[in-house]
C-alpha cells in the first residue's frame, strides 16, 4: 500500500537523538538516499542500530513493519531517523486553538478560577468581537459557560467580572514537547517527553 508514503509517520531526531519533527516516508526515504538521515533499525527495546540506505534496503521485513512495494520486491518503511549534521531543538510558539488555549490556562476559569472538565468551559473574548475584539492568544481565555453566558458581549469591567491572569501569547518551547504520537508508533516511546 503505497498510500503509506505520503503520511507523517517517520520521528525525525536531530544528532542527539532529540525528537525534533515527523515527515512523510517519502521524506525519509530521500533524505536516506542523499546520506542527509539514516535510519534506526529498532530491534524492541533490545537495540536501536543506525542503518545507512544501501543497508536499509537490505533488511528484512517484519510483520509489524510498515512497508511499501517496490519493483524489487518490499522494503521496510523507517519509523524513526537521525539527522547526521543538526544538532539544535528549535523553538516554536503553540498555535492558537482550543487545545492549547485550555492547556494556557490551565483549564481553569479565568475569572473564577474555578478547574473546568472538558465541555464545562468555553473561550471567551475578553474584548468581546462584536466590539471588534480579535480572536488571538491576548484577547481569548478559558471560561466556565455559566460565565461567558453571563458576561456575553460585554467587557469583564462591564459584567463585574475580573480576569485572574492577564492573557498572553505563550513563550516558545522547544519543539519536542509539541510532537505527537498520534499513530500510536511503539518505535517513538524513547524520543517523546
Amino acid at each position: 500500500m503505497n498510500s503509506i508514503l505520503h503520511k507523517s509517520i517517520v520521528l525525525v531526531l536531530n544528532r542527539n537523538w532529540q525528537a525534533i519533527n515527523i515527515q512523510t516516508p517519502a521524506e525519509a526515504f530521500c533524505q536516506m538516499a542523499t546520506d542527509v538521515v539514516t535510519a534506526l533499525d529498532i530491534q524492541g527495546n533490545e537495540s536501536m542500530v543506525p542503518t545507512r540506505w544501501e543497508d536499509w534496503k537490505q533488511l528484512p521485513v517484519r510483520d509489524r513493519d510498515f512497508q511499501i512495494g517496490t519493483a524489487h520486491g518490499p522494503i521496510r518503511v523507517p519509523t524513526v531517523v537521525v539527522l547526521s549534521r543538526f544538532s539544535k531543538v528549535p523553538l516554536k510558539r503553540p498555535k492558537f486553538n482550543a487545545r492549547n488555549l485550555w492547556a494556557r490556562d490551565g483549564g481553569r476559569c479565568q475569572y473564577t478560577g474555578r478547574e473546568l472538565r472538558p465541555g464545562e468551559g468555553n473561550i471567551d473574548h475578553v474584548v468581546p468581537r462584536s466590539r471588534g475584539g480579535r480572536t488571538t492568544w491576548e484577547n481569548c481565555v478559558i471560561a466556565a459557560r455559566e460565565v461567558n453566558s453571563r458576561k456575553a458581549d460585554r467587557t469583564p469591567e462591564e459584567a463585574g467580572l475580573r480576569l485572574l491572569n492577564q492573557p498572553r501569547r505563550p513563550r516558545e518551547v522547544p519543539v519536542t514537547v509539541l510532537l505527537k504520537n498520534v499513530h500510536g508508533i511503539p518505535d517513538w516511546e524513547p524520543f517523546l517527553l
